[in-house]
């Protein structure tokens, strides 16, 4: 069973030891995630397992699926659970149409975009409203003033409509730089960092999660299995793709993400290791995740109840330090995928 913790320092707010990610439920062919989604009967097992696990902590963003994800999973959670018993976060900034207000951290588009997540969640209030990018790291988007930014996102949280705000990735100095103007003009600060971290993309231990260690700030990193590689579902090669999503369009998103001379090295040891406890290679990268206590909650994608439950058995793992030394030795400085402009 997992347990409940406080999301970092800076927030009363408990959450699960893990968070579910819900980028793969909507409506199959809607929006980028579309060949691998899963519909809302396919999904509701999911949900229940979870709850069964205690796991009351799920993600989701106004860009999966366009949409159809917010509304699948307010459907899920209004249907099968008390809005006291879980807590949900959504994201805005991504585009979610051709017009050229439908995109940005702009005051319009922040206002209209968590009216607009509300009403396809069905619910009063999120949780947790998260910027998806930085307010100048929006591809094909003009700078907005960062000031116009939080003052906006601070708005959101005094009309109720949020009750913490989060920040997903960006480089640390732009990160530090909104919660300094946050707390200069009296403005509701960030309590959460989704960053992208894990076993073969490590460049966050530089200077996020110092920084975020040190002010009490929750990390909730994003993709800790690297997209399956780490759960070997690419085998020893991109190329090799041994699931639905992994052999799909998924491939290329993976790739672009993942370019590290040693990653199938690192995936490989993640396997030796998880033969030694006799679990799984997933469980063992979330193992190596959660045994750090500067993490709060990974946040973990499913499509099967049963990679839910060897996922929250994962949690009880401890790895002995000779283990973790052997998981992280081969890493290898990479280029800063935010340098790249595509994490």
């Amino acid at each position: 069973m997992l347990k409940a913790v406080p999301l970092g320092q800076k927030c009363g707010m408990k959450v699960s030891e893990l968070c579910l990610g819900t980028m793969n439920f909507g409506v199959p062919g809607s929006g980028m995630h579309g060949d691998w989604t899963l519909t809302e009967d396919q999904a509701k097992p999911i949900f229940r397992a979870a709850f069964e696990h205690g796991l009351l902590y799920f993600d989701c963003a106004d860009n999966y699926g366009l949409g159809a994800s917010e509304t699948v999973v307010g459907s899920i959670l209004r249907s099968m659970f008390n809005r006291s018993e879980y807590v949900i976060t959504t994201k805005v900034s991504y585009p979610m149409g051709d017009a050229p207000n439908l995109a940005g951290l702009t005051r319009k588009h922040i206002i209209e975009g968590i009216d607009s997540s509300l009403q396809r969640l069905g619910l009063d209030y999120v949780d947790q409203l998260i910027i998806h990018r930085h307010p100048h790291g929006i591809r094909n988007q003009p700078p907005t003033p960062i000031e116009e930014t939080m003052e906006a996102l601070h708005d959101v949280v005094k009309a109720g409509k949020a009750l913490y705000l989060g920040a997903s990735s960006m480089f640390t100095w732009q990160f530090v730089e909104l919660q300094w103007v946050a707390k200069l003009n009296g403005w509701t600060e960030f309590v959460s960092m989704q960053n992208h971290y894990n076993l073969i993309y490590r460049e966050e231990e530089r200077e996020m999660i110092p920084y975020c260690k040190s002010t009490g700030i929750a990390l909730t990193p994003w993709s800790p299995l690297a997209r399956g590689i780490l759960a070997g579902s690419y085998g020893s090669s991109l190329k090799k793709g041994k699931t639905q999503r992994s052999s799909g369009r998924d491939a290329k998103r993976t790739a672009s993400l993942y370019q590290g001379d040693a990653d199938f090295k690192i995936a490989a040891r993640v396997a030796e290791i998880a033969r030694k406890y006799g679990k799984k290679p997933s469980q063992i990268a979330i193992a190596w995740l959660t045994n750090k206590s500067e993490i709060t909650a990974p946040i973990v994608g499913v499509s099967k109840v049963e990679q839910l439950t060897e996922l929250a058995e994962a949690t009880s793992i401890t790895l002995e330090e000779e283990d973790v030394t052997y998981l992280e030795e081969l890493y290898q400085p990479v280029e800063n995928l935010l340098a790249l402009g595509s994490s």
